[in-house]
Parts: C-alpha cells; sequence; structure tokens
C-alpha cells in the first residue's frame, strides 16, 4: 500500500494480535474497515453477551477506509429516483432521510468517546463552474423538491455567496448541503475500533482469510467457528473465491499539499471545512484538512482485468498529475504548490450502482457493501443495520430499501473490463465536450442509462 496521508500522520499502531488457532465466537467479521468495525461496535453496544471477532488481512483501515478523501457523507449511490423507481417514493424519501440523520449518528459516536478525528460538520459545496454545470446543480435540486426536501437540506448559492464559502475559478454558483463532514478518516475509524474492543469485541490483524462459509471463518492459521459470519471486504470482495463478480474494484486516487499558509486560505475560503467537488462528470472531491492541506482526489484510472488489485495500482502519474492539474485550475493560487502524497486504493462498486446490507437467518451469512466511494457514512448504516438482523431485534432500518435487496452480478471478463473501461473514457470525453459546447454530454446521458443511474 502507497500511504496516504491519513497513515502517515496518524503513523503506526502496535500490531493487534494474529489468530493463531481455531476459536469459537458468536459472531465472525471478515474485514477491518468501517463496516466491519462499525458492525463490531454496534453488536458490542447492543449485546455485550455475544463474542465478536474480526479478522483483518492487513492492519484496520488498510483498505478504502484508511485512503478515502475524508467526506462522512449523506450521499447513497442509488439516487433518489432510481429508489423510487423500485421501491417507491416512501422508501426513497427513508432512505435519504436516513442518510441525513446517519452524519448526526456518527458525530454523536465521536463526541461521546472524545475520538480525535479533525471532525468538523461544515457541509459540502457542489460547485457549478459553467451554465451546463448549473443546470444539472438546479436539476439536483428540483428533484430534491419533488421529494420533500427543503432548503435546509438542499439549497442554490449564487456566484457570490458560493465565492464567500470557496472561492475557485468560473464559478456561477454551487448546491450547497449541510449532511456533510470533513474528517480524518483513519483517525475515526481507529477511534471506533477502540471503542468496540473496550466494550468486548476482539480484532485480530495479520490474519488472511481463505474461505467464507456457513458457520465458520477458514484462516491461514486457524479456523473461527461462528453462528453469524459477516463479510465486510468491500472491493477486496473480489479476491475471495467465486465472488468475482459481486462487486468491482476501481480505483480512485489522491493528492495533498504542503500545508498552506493563512493568506492562501484567506483566498480559497473553506473557513468551515467544507468538503467541496464541481458537476463534472468524471468525480472529483476536496477537503481542507485539520492541518490546513488540501486533500484532493478523483476517477480516472482504469478498471484493471479479472478484478485485480495491486499496489502498483495505487499509483498512477498520469491520474496523479491530472489532479494536481484540475486542483491549480480550480484554485491558481496552488499553481506551483508542492504536493506532499500521492496514494490511492480501490473502491467497491455493484453492477446496479446500490450499496445494500444482506443477511440470511437460516445460512448465518451475511454482508454489506457496494458504497462506490461514499462509505463513511454509509457503512455506519450498514453497522447499525446488520446488528439489528443478528439479534433478531426490530427497527425502522429493517426496512429500506437496501436491506436484502438482490444482487445483480457483473458481466463476465473481458466484457467486465470493456464496459467499465469505455464508461471511463466516455464520462472524459463528455466533460471535455460540455467545456467545448456549453451543452450538455449526450454520452454521459447514454452512460447514466446503461448504469441505471
Amino acid at each position: 500500500m502507497t500511504q496516504s496521508l491519513w497513515w502517515q500522520r496518524a503513523g503506526v499502531e502496535p500490531l493487534r494480535t494474529p489468530l493463531t488457532s481455531d476459536v469459537d465466537a458468536d459472531v465472525a467479521i471478515v474485514g477491518a474497515g468501517f463496516t466491519g468495525v462499525w458492525t463490531a461496535y454496534y453488536l458490542t453496544r447492543q449485546r455485550p453477551d455475544l463474542r465478536v471477532r474480526v479478522l483483518e488481512a492487513g492492519r484496520v483501515g488498510f483498505g478504502a477506509s484508511g485512503r478515502n478523501g475524508g467526506w462522512c457523507s449523506a450521499l447513497f449511490p442509488a439516487e433518489l429516483p432510481a429508489v423510487a423507481r423500485g421501491y417507491g417514493d416512501a422508501a426513497a424519501i427513508a432512505m435519504q432521510r436516513t442518510m441525513h440523520a446517519t452524519v448526526g449518528v456518527i458525530g454523536d459516536v465521536v463526541a461521546e468517546h472524545g475520538i480525535d478525528c479533525d471532525w468538523s460538520h461544515g457541509g459540502s459545496v457542489y460547485l457549478a463552474r459553467s451554465d451546463v454545470q448549473a443546470a444539472r446543480g438546479q436539476a439536483m435540486i428540483a428533484t430534491a423538491r419533488e421529494y420533500g426536501f427543503g432548503v435546509e437540506d438542499y439549497r442554490w448559492l449564487d456566484a457570490a455567496a458560493t465565492t464567500a464559502r470557496v472561492s475557485s475559478t468560473n464559478v456561477v454558483g454551487s448546491v450547497y448541503t449541510p449532511h456533510c463532514a470533513a474528517v480524518d478518516p483513519l483517525k475515526l475509524l481507529r477511534g471506533v475500533a477502540a471503542a468496540a474492543e473496550a466494550q468486548g469485541a476482539v480484532i485480530n490483524e495479520a490474519t488472511r482469510v481463505r474461505e467464507i462459509a456457513p458457520g465458520r471463518v477458514v484462516t491461514d492459521s486457524g479456523t473461527v467457528r461462528a453462528r453469524h459470519v459477516i463479510r465486510a471486504t468491500e472491493a477486496y470482495t473480489a479476491l475471495l473465491p467465486g465472488a468475482a463478480r459481486d462487486i468491482a474494484p476501481v480505483y480512485s486516487l489522491m493528492i495533498a499539499t504542503e500545508p498552506l499558509p493563512p493568506q492562501v486560505w484567506n483566498e480559497i475560503g473553506l473557513a468551515r471545512r467544507e468538503t467541496f467537488n464541481d458537476l463534472r462528470h468524471l468525480v472529483i472531491y476536496g477537503q481542507r484538512t485539520a492541518d490546513d492541506r488540501l486533500a484532493f482526489g478523483g476517477r480516472g484510472a482504469p478498471y484493471h482485468a479479472g478484478s485485480a488489485i495491486r499496489p502498483e495500482f495505487d499509483l498512477n502519474d498520469g491520474v496523479h498529475d491530472s489532479l494536481a492539474a484540475t486542483l491549480a485550475d480550480l484554485f491558481p493560487v496552488l499553481e506551483g504548490v508542492r504536493i506532499t502524497h500521492r496514494w490511492g486504493g480501490p473502491l467497491g462498486i455493484a453492477r446496479d450502482w446500490w450499496a445494500r446490507v444482506a443477511y440470511d437467518t437460516e445460512s448465518g451469512l451475511g454482508w454489506a457493501g457496494g458504497y462506490v466511494g461514499d462509505g463513511v457514512g454509509t457503512s455506519n448504516l450498514a453497522g447499525r443495520t446488520m446488528t439489528h438482523l443478528i439479534a433478531g431485534t426490530d427497527s425502522p432500518l429493517l426496512e429500506l430499501p437496501w436491506v436484502n435487496r438482490p444482487l445483480r452480478r457483473w458481466e463476465p471478463e473481458p466484457l467486465r473490463w470493456l464496459g467499465a473501461n469505455a464508461a471511463l473514457t466516455a464520462m472524459k470525453i463528455a466533460d471535455a465536450s460540455e467545456t467545448a459546447t456549453g451543452r450538455p454530454s449526450r454520452i454521459a446521458a447514454t452512460v447514466h442509462r446503461l448504469l441505471g443511474t
């Protein structure tokens, strides 16, 4: 793994004891990222009598949980109309309202346990830097209004109001939502892991899982026998036998600047550490860190054939250089600023662009994931939901449309490779076309229809 800013700043913790023998547990969780750790946290909180064991091949936060952009957002991969088409308006509204509330739920956990994770609940700004992007932003708000979400959830800011928050080039307006916090994701995850352990959970690091089956998890160094077995492996699901088509691992890459002086921040803004992006098709995302760096990332790296995941894929000079150029285009004051960190890693995407949480009461097998890069918040909801599914307790969370939604598998290779990279190329072309013509891209609209998003 190429070390992210978060890993470099937080340093290395002592290794948690690896599994060394066969053991019994009530719940075995595979993966110590946000999904696995949140599930362990809520299980041991609600049911302290349960023996909960988390198995991690690397270290807590090795995967996307320790490498992401630090957006604790209310974003759900399937947008409101897509949820409503399948489950009705009421279900779509409930799903989004629950995501809104989840940001506050996480903030409460941070406060309760005194987790030092640079939490700043400043909201998010979606910049519109052209008339086409402005139309897209206005359409976002119009859709939100159709489903009953008011100005307290999403509102349009004109150019002046946008610039007062974040001063980027070519701004014509923005969509602002308060439902997002900037955070150091690795510090957050480590804090939640420590809280789960204090409540009785056991986390075994450096313990590679070879087989997941009803009633057992087989590792290189022993078998965990458990009534409930939960897979929380997100992008790394593709490496498990028979699961290569369940979740596609797609790389997202990031850079971080050196700490910037006050005069630079006076020019850029982000005084409340609002997270930000713009409304182009090829996703970008950024935040002002607590030590006054700008951490910035985006898509653009290719999907690798066979759902391959390798350390060398974490770095891509072309994509990282493009991110630096995009950042300087957004904020010319950053031209020539030293980039101190370059990193990346895979995130998990389901074929239908839905995150989901699933549990089978007969076999005791469960899993959650497919967050499409929006997992910091969604994984908390997954952990709470999985806890109710395992414990057999009633909750309105179990009525949400992502619970036990059937999985649509990805196409076999080479179709998966061809389709994923064709969609990536199409989005790059779409952005270039909109910049050149000032008109919405038909190519992008076609890709969204094909993906069902």
